[in-house]
């Protein structure tokens, strides 16, 4: 068994314009103050990150490296979440996504769609630079508008949403492969790749691509009402990443999982800070101690309530409070005692 890293910090939900968030060097500065052992690094976001030159330049990474030691800090892995969902937009999502991407790509999915698989092969190659094995993603989505089965779905509409997700992403798999890099798909609602049997249908389309591996983030699981301690059994082999994120599922009279439409404060479901939420992290902790989890533990703040700098300080105690540092002894050793190959057979009545 293997001591989980951390506590790292994921900085989608931290970069803003203002100081100390608008660039690396500075935010560095504030998560080491907070407590934080390493950086998760939004690949997509500029105003930190230039994964372009990140890709092309091992000098740049050599210096990003550097500035961050200075702090006490290392780069936990880079995410492409962003790139990832603009590999596969269904047209009902097209004028929301197309702020993801560049304006003069703006109404042009696949010249968008092209742009983003670009952009996650050079966080690939730049994440090898880094000396990471290891980068998050989305799935995007061509079928979630059908995720419920009335009018029902025509035979074979979700099989060719699969099979052109996996034709889309068999080449990026293959670029990670070729830089030494675990593909992570975060399983979330809204991504074709939002439990596990849809994870286990791709997984085939992509011919059980070995880069082909999960991030685990157990508040969407608490919005689907999934169990996400029986799932860390069943796919603890492909969990690389995993984010430590609180949510709350309280349903009513009135609305449950699909939530009326409401906003975040008024759904049944929603995402709290950690140790605001339901989630049995003591659960999670111990079953990636006992699958031997060799990865990160990284904070994901995201709370309709709370101040996110107070998440993020809250944050690293609880995230400190639950790694197990694993035993390296057997807690009963003190009561056992050689025994020969024949005295075993004696205590079995094997003559």
């Amino acid at each position: 068994m293997r001591t989980i890293q951390g506590p790292s910090l994921h900085l989608a939900q931290f970069s803003a314009d203002q100081p100390p968030f608008n660039d690396l060097p500075s935010i560095a500065v504030w998560a080491a103050s907070q407590g934080f052992k390493a950086l998760q690094i939004p690949a997509w976001d500029e105003r930190l990150f230039d994964v372009e030159q990140a890709a092309h330049s091992q000098q740049y990474c050599d210096d990003m490296i550097a500035m961050l030691a200075g702090h006490g800090l290392v780069i936990s892995e880079l995410t492409t979440h962003i790139f990832g969902q603009l590999v596969a937009v269904h047209p009902a999502y097209d004028a929301l996504c197309d702020s993801f991407a560049p304006a003069a790509l703006h109404g042009d999915p696949d010249a968008r769609s092209a742009w983003a698989i670009e952009r996650i092969k050079l966080a690939a190659k730049a994440s090898q630079r880094l000396g990471l094995d290891r980068m998050g993603t989305f799935s995007g989505s061509f079928a979630w508008p059908y995720l419920f089965p009335f009018p029902q779905r025509p035979d074979g509409l979700i099989e060719a949403a699969f099979e052109e997700l996996a034709r889309r992403w068999l080449p990026i798999l293959d670029v990670c492969d070729a830089h030494g890099i675990d593909l992570c798909y975060e399983i979330h609602p809204s991504e074709d790749l939002h439990d596990g049997t849809s994870f286990e249908r791709f997984h085939a389309a992509v011919g059980g691509h070995k880069r082909c591996r999960i991030l685990f983030d157990p508040s969407h699981f608490v919005l689907q009402q999934l169990d996400y301690l029986s799932f860390l059994d069943i796919y603890r082999d492909f969990i690389g990443m995993v984010h430590i994120k609180d949510a709350e599922f309280n349903p009513s009279g009135r609305q449950g999982i699909y939530g009326g439409y409401s906003g975040w404060t008024e759904r049944a479901g929603r995402f709290r800070s950690l140790g605001d939420g339901q989630v049995d992290f003591k659960g999670i902790f111990s079953k990636l101690a006992q699958y031997d989890y060799d990865g990160w533990a990284t904070l994901e703040w995201e709370c309709c309530l709370k101040n996110q700098e107070d998440g993020a300080r809250e944050g690293v105690a609880f995230i400190n409070a639950h790694i197990i540092t694993v035993t390296d002894r057997i807690f009963d050793d003190f009561a056992g005692a050689p025994v020969s190959r024949a005295q075993i057979h004696g205590m079995l009545g094997i003559h």
